[in-house]
């Protein structure tokens, strides 16, 4: 080999590690560039006309990255607001994450839970943002036992921007589902037709929002449940791993959080590694109870204390799991590729809840806030 066809060969490998150093370096400042944009300032927060208001609300607890850490994840529905107005939350999600055994945990609440909201008096929780992300995240916490360190806050656009932004799910619908509402102009309809299906984020939004059937809201958490949970899997695919400035550029305008990009560079080392182990309904339906307050159905919870040791048997309950990474005691684990499994558990999601069918009927439909639709 000649000197030349060296210096040629040299020369040409040193070119080549310039562009993917250009790269990686465009990758990364991207992907800080957008998620340092997460947490909204001044007028740009969802809750700037709140925050005054909230200076009684705790900080929140700080994750120092080895201990467990729990986000709550609110979606909104903020249509037919004013600037400044804050919705109740449409739904309200639990992600519990070990770092160091690795495994998660969902937990979706429902909407309608009677309990105390801190400085507030006792209303439904999903009025707890209305107050401040502050003091939704420790209304939360106080029902659960459990330190809540982060919030993720989003509408409407920004699910569907998000399923979109990742290029759809495939994901298994287990039933057909229709509604229809001239209130919102036809523009939320649901019309859903059982099987296999590509879900955009329009239909996806249409999957996660359906509740007109016996079992209304608890069939609906399930369901947010475990597309979450395929969303997930979406996310760890090699295609949205280097799509993920765009994707982040895509949801950026919809996102409000707490979480720091020092928090979210932690987050992501170690929620690419967690398997999700199980994936719940608070409160659980052994500890539900129906109460009227003002006229209104509401959803008790039957013992407070009961009800945390439940969510802290929720995480000593690992041992159950098989090698294949699903529990034995019959719950989804949600370890399925992009909704699969969701067939099973779409299927056999009201099972044994039957004998509460006329209480879930009659409470979910009563729930207050702006729910048209839902």
């Amino acid at each position: 080999m000649t000197k030349r066809t060296k210096r040629t060969i040299l020369w040409s490998v040193i070119g080549i590690g310039v562009v993917v150093a250009a790269f990686v370096a465009y990758y990364f400042i991207a992907i800080y560039n957008q998620v340092d944009n997460f947490q909204k300032k001044g007028e740009e927060s969802p809750f700037y006309n709140v925050q005054p208001t909230e200076t009684k609300a705790p900080e929140p607890p700080k994750w120092e990255g080895t201990e467990r850490v729990n986000i709550l994840l609110m979606g909104v529905d903020a249509r037919g607001l004013k600037k400044g107005e804050v919705p109740r939350s449409d739904t309200m999600l639990v992600a519990s994450i070990d770092p160091v055994t690795k495994k998660g945990y969902l937990f979706s609440i429902m909407r309608d839970t009677y309990t105390e909201i801190p400085e507030h008096g006792s209303d439904r929780i999903n009025t707890a943002i209305t107050h401040g992300p502050k003091t939704a995240m420790q209304a939360v916490s106080d029902l659960l036992g459990i330190p809540i360190q982060y919030y993720v806050y989003t509408d409407f656009q920004g699910f569907i921007a998000l399923v979109d932004a990742v290029g759809g799910i495939d994901f298994y619908v287990e039933k057909d589902m229709h509604y229809t509402s001239k209130a919102d102009n036809h523009e939320y309809d649901i019309d859903l037709k059982k099987g296999q299906q590509h879900l955009d984020g329009k239909t996806a939004l249409q999957y996660v929002r359906f509740r007109h059937d016996a079992m209304s809201d608890y069939t609906r958490t399930e369901r947010q449940r475990n597309f979450l949970k395929a969303v997930a899997e979406k996310m760890k695919s090699t295609t949205s791993i280097m799509n993920l400035p765009s994707i982040l550029e895509k949801v950026n305008p919809y996102i409000d959080t707490n979480l720091s990009v020092q928090d979210m560079w932690k987050l992501a080392t170690v929620g690419y590694d967690t398997q999700m182990m199980a994936s719940e309904q608070i409160p659980p339906m052994e500890l539900l109870v129906e109460k009227h307050v003002g006229g209104s159905s509401v959803l008790g919870v039957r013992s407070e204390e009961e009800l945390k040791k439940y969510v802290q048997d929720v995480f000593n309950k690992t041992d159950a799991a098989d090698p294949s990474g699903s529990s034995t005691d019959g719950k989804d684990n949600g370890s399925s590729d992009s909704g699969n499994s969701s067939k099973k558990s779409g299927q056999t999601g009201s099972v044994s809840k039957n004998s509460n069918d006329t209480q879930g009927t009659k409470t979910a439909d009563s729930s207050g806030g702006n729910s048209s639709g839902k």
